[in-house]
Formats: C-alpha cells, sequence, structure tokens
C-alpha cells in the first residue's frame, strides 16, 4: 500500500505490474468475455501480447473495463462512444497534471 503525502499517494502503480487473465477480467467486472473482446477489437483495452492466443491485461485494463462497463450501463453509449469518452477522460487528466506541474513551477519561480 502507498503511503500518503501532502500531495496525494506516491509508491508503484501496482494496475502496471498485474496480470489478469481474460477470464480474470471477466468474472471482476461480471460481463461476459465476448464484451471484453469487442473491447479490444474497438481500442478500448490492449492486451499485454495481442498477438498470443491468450491473451493477459494489466490491472490498467481492469481500471478500464470498470469505466466502460459504467459508461454503458449509466449512460447507454455504444462501444465507441464508451472509446470515445474513455479517451477524453484520460487526455482532460493528463491536461491537469500538466496545468498542476506548471503552476507548481510557477509557484518556486515566485518564492
Amino acid at each position: 500500500m502507498s503511503p500518503v503525502t501532502e500531495k496525494g499517494l506516491s509508491g508503484p502503480i501496482l494496475e502496471e505490474e498485474v496480470q489478469l487473465s481474460l477470464g480474470d477480467l471477466s468474472r471482476a467486472c461480471c460481463v461476459e468475455a465476448d464484451f471484453i473482446v469487442e473491447l479490444v477489437h474497438e481500442g478500448v483495452l490492449d492486451p499485454i501480447e495481442p498477438t498470443r492466443t491468450r491473451w493477459t491485461f494489466t490491472g490498467v485494463s481492469l481500471l478500464r473495463l470498470r469505466k466502460a462497463v459504467n459508461l454503458q450501463r449509466d449512460l447507454g453509449l455504444n462501444l465507441a462512444g464508451v472509446a470515445l469518452v474513455l479517451e477524453l477522460l484520460e487526455e482532460t487528466e493528463q491536461l491537469r497534471s500538466r496545468l498542476r506541474q506548471l503552476e507548481a513551477l510557477e509557484l518556486g519561480r515566485e518564492r
């Protein structure tokens, strides 16, 4: 478990280290494996080695799958809509992170 600091959590991102099978993802999110396969084909999820006959995924895929399931269930989005929303959410988070970095640099210059 990562310690909490003044700026948030610190430590390794375990989601990137975890490896899950297609069945693991299916059970964890209570969805059919076919749904996960459709998300892979739509580009929402990326297997670690897509050319292998048995796909494995990182924990990041589990987080994305949970978001995808929620978007489809709560908003009734189709797979293309889910892919677009996830992409926009990630881009927004990257921009917010960059803004925080720039604000921290600006605060450092003012001191």
